[in-house]
């Protein structure tokens, strides 16, 4: 098998049997490609019959080029391939199986506070067609804790008002049911009833059934929602450090803070492992900390 007729086989693969998006596969396939890159480069023949020794080398190589966490994916992705070659009968040994890879550096998730965030919201202008959109889309993320790729794959279906909840479609085809409070519910509505109908009276794609669109008529994307926050931050002359995933890292720190138990909010982000969430206790502590320093009579007194 050849490496075209094995990155043909293995994209099939992601797309009918694990029916990963676009993107996923796009990803899954670079890593792939990495690879079949490096063989070419070192005149060590095909992905089908490596061995252990050279996926050893190729990891060294990694090395030099890549973050552990982009390291640890690579290897990741090249190491689904080769066991779906195993199940599937063409192999016997997976020859990544025993790699040791580099231990990931944890970065701390960057979030905003409360007030800040709040202040954010408050400064958008509402009077506007833009403004109403904006302010629905920003009040769902971050009162959903949405990825910038779930919200704009929201369709008006699912929203259901009579239960104030709406259906996400997460990472892996995994839904998830996600509660809405009322202030978001009031703009979505404001956003439906008075300004999408506009919006795509501008497009031939009428048949597009997604909530958020842009100012053209068609489905808003990953790259339009940062555009139009970097653009609101620029309006507001907003010193705020801020990408779309800040409303998601805001909405889990925030609910942590006030007491909302790790398992409900790993529920919530829509999370397949609780150590995935536990990142999120670490900002919470720290701001518990600097809550007790800041407000207790003995703390107070002494750093005062």
């Amino acid at each position: 098998m050849t490496n075209l007729e094995l990155i043909d086989y293995y994209q099939h693969y992601l797309e009918d049997q694990k029916h990963y998006s676009m993107n996923t596969v796009v990803a899954y396939l670079d890593d792939v490609k990495t690879l079949a890159a490096f063989l070419d480069n070192e005149d060590l023949g095909e992905m089908f019959r490596i061995s252990e020794r050279v996926a050893k080398f190729y990891i060294s190589f990694l090395h030099g080029k890549y973050t552990p966490k982009s390291i640890r994916r690579k290897i990741s992705s090249v190491k689904s391939m080769y066991d779906h070659l195993i199940a599937d009968q063409y192999l016997q040994v997976n020859p990544f199986l025993s790699a040791v890879l580099p231990k990931q550096d944890r970065k701390l998730p960057k979030f905003i506070y409360e007030n800040e965030l709040f202040d954010f919201l408050d400064k958008i202008d509402t009077s506007t067609p833009l403004g109403k959109r904006n302010i629905a889309l920003f009040e769902l993320m971050y009162g959903c804790g949405l990825r910038v790729s779930e919200v704009v794959n929201i369709k008006l279906s699912d929203l259901d008002y009579q239960t104030k909840t709406v259906l996400v479609h997460g990472k892996g085809s995994k839904d998830r049911y996600v509660p809405i409070h009322d202030t978001a519910i009031e703009r979505i509505r404001d956003y439906i009833i008075i300004v999408r109908p506009v919006f795509r009276a501008r497009t031939k794609n009428i048949e597009d059934k997604s909530l958020f669109l842009n100012f053209k008529g068609n489905q808003l994307t990953d790259r339009g929602v940062r555009d139009i926050l970097d653009k609101e931050l620029e309006y507001q002359a907003s010193s705020l450090k801020m990408s779309p995933h800040t409303f998601r890292h805001s909405f889990a720190t925030h609910l942590l803070n006030h007491g909302v138990d790790l398992r409900t909010v790993q529920e919530l982000l829509g999370h397949k492992s609780l150590s995935t969430t536990q990142i999120y206790t670490k900002t919470s502590s720290d701001n518990l900390k600097k809550i007790y320093q800041n407000t207790h009579p003995r703390a107070r007194k002494k750093n005062d």
